[in-house]
């Protein structure tokens, strides 16, 4: 459930109404091949786990395989991408909750939800697992009705008269926009997909076999990507594509399409409960990557704390804290200087999930797996062609980003990014040297 909450997030509820917007019907296809890489990354990633589980943030494979210097920058990269989600999924709560309850700020209502999370995480492993089961098991069913009756719909249930699937073609083609516009998709999709990674590093500290848990994680995935593409299939079919804009609850419209009672108020509920699944899982991870790069040496030792009950009650307050600060610049955004500073921060996040999931691949090339990793992970062959089919797809992915508008505003504020966590590295092996 841990790996189904991370990877369904409220980015397929809302986000979707992007790429249908600038694809058409063919953002079929962009969802497939970026399901396709995700699945391939978490497929390596799982390969690794299961030779040796349990070594925390998944970011410590990428060390263990590429060494120090490739384990200090995934894991700040990592940490910076969570830092920024955990404030953006606080705001949007917030701002569905304030449409029920105006009588409350924005920031308010963010800052409560914030400081709920954060609890629940201090309180300990355990709480977190339980919270992130429920709201995954809240996603998975509402994808599920929602597939069942959109399906229901469109094979002619009731007294309505169905369009079939004349709308894939009706409005410019399946493709009114050409097929390269599919391909240059996958950077807006691939965001929406990440975080199914989160599983690795919740084994680590479950009762459960972390054995276990690492093989179920990309069985888990591939059946989640499949809801993905079915669903995101389905809309296309119902509603012309060019009828959604960016910013639209694409679930929301579909619904209210076909005439189901309430259909906003029930979506804000299940898109209320998809943030707060990532808001949990956000200050969480963030919590276990800084904890696991303080123990290497790569943050503050002080960060190594746990409390009463085990848990790094330092890491989760200092990751909630930067959470705080971008919430409250989103907050200010209407304040210029603060907007164009959280838009850096935004876009500096753009291309960091695509560089870290880029150095999993390359780290099975150089991961010491033990004897029996092939008897019981699979053949080493196979996993090669996937580990390089995904490092390629994903290099040519971020290449792609570099000519696309609106993009290669993403791709260079994160490279940006990646050369000052470089400064950074070279300035603390220098300090280490003078000591």
């Amino acid at each position: 459930m841990i790996s189904i909450g991370g990877i369904i997030g409220a980015g397929v509820f809302v986000g979707s109404s992007t790429a249908i917007s600038t694809i058409g019907p063919a953002v079929v296809l962009s969802y497939i091949f970026a399901g396709i890489v995700v699945f391939m990354v978490i497929k390596i990633l799982a390969r690794m786990a299961l030779d040796q589980p349990g070594l925390g943030a998944f970011t410590e494979y990428v060390r263990v395989a590429l060494g120090p210097t490739s384990g200090f920058i995934s894991g700040w990269l990592y940490w910076y991408f969570w830092v920024i989600v955990v404030g953006i999924e606080a705001i949007a709560g917030a701002k569905i909750v304030h449409g029920w309850m105006p009588m409350f700020e924005v920031w308010q209502i963010g800052l409560g939800l914030m400081v709920v999370l954060t609890l629940v995480n201090l309180t300990s492993a355990r709480s977190y697992g339980e919270f992130e089961f429920w709201f995954a098991s809240i996603k998975v069913a509402a994808i599920i009705v929602f597939i069942i009756v959109l399906a229901a719909w469109l094979l002619g249930m009731g007294s309505h008269a169905s369009p079939g699937l004349g709308n894939l073609t009706a409005h410019g083609g399946f493709a009114p926009l050409g097929y390269p516009v599919v391909f240059t998709g996958v950077t807006t999709v691939i965001f929406s997909m990440c975080g199914a990674e989160i599983i690795t590093v919740a084994a680590a500290e479950s009762a459960e076999s972390g054995k276990t848990m690492s093989r179920l994680a990309a069985s888990v995935v591939l059946r989640i990507l499949l809801f993905y593409v079915l669903a995101i299939f389905l809309i296309v079919c119902v509603l012309p594509w060019n009828g959604f804009k960016s910013g639209d609850s694409t679930f929301s419209m579909v619904l209210e399409h076909i005439g189901i009672p309430g259909a906003r108020v029930i979506m804000d509920c299940i898109v209320l409960t998809a943030v707060l699944s990532c808001l949990n899982s956000g200050v969480y991870v963030t919590a276990r990557t800084m904890f696991a790069m303080a123990d290497k040496g790569d943050a503050p030792r002080w960060l190594t704390a746990v409390n009463s009950r085990q848990v790094p009650a330092r890491a989760i307050l200092l990751g909630s804290a930067f959470g705080f600060i971008s919430m409250f610049l989103n907050v200010g955004s209407d304040n210029e200087q603060l907007a164009k500073l959280f838009t850096q921060l935004i876009n500096a996040s753009g291309a960091i999930m695509l560089i870290v999931y880029c150095f999993v691949a390359v780290a099975h090339f150089r991961f010491p797996y033990s004897a029996d990793a092939d008897r019981v992970s699979g053949s080493r062959q196979s996993a090669n062609v996937i580990a390089a089919l995904a490092a390629i797809a994903i290099l040519i992915v971020m290449s792609s980003m570099a000519f696309i508008p609106g993009m290669a505003e993403q791709l260079y504020p994160s490279l940006w990014l990646l050369a000052a966590i470089l400064v950074a590295l070279g300035i603390k092996r220098l300090v280490e040297r003078k000591a």
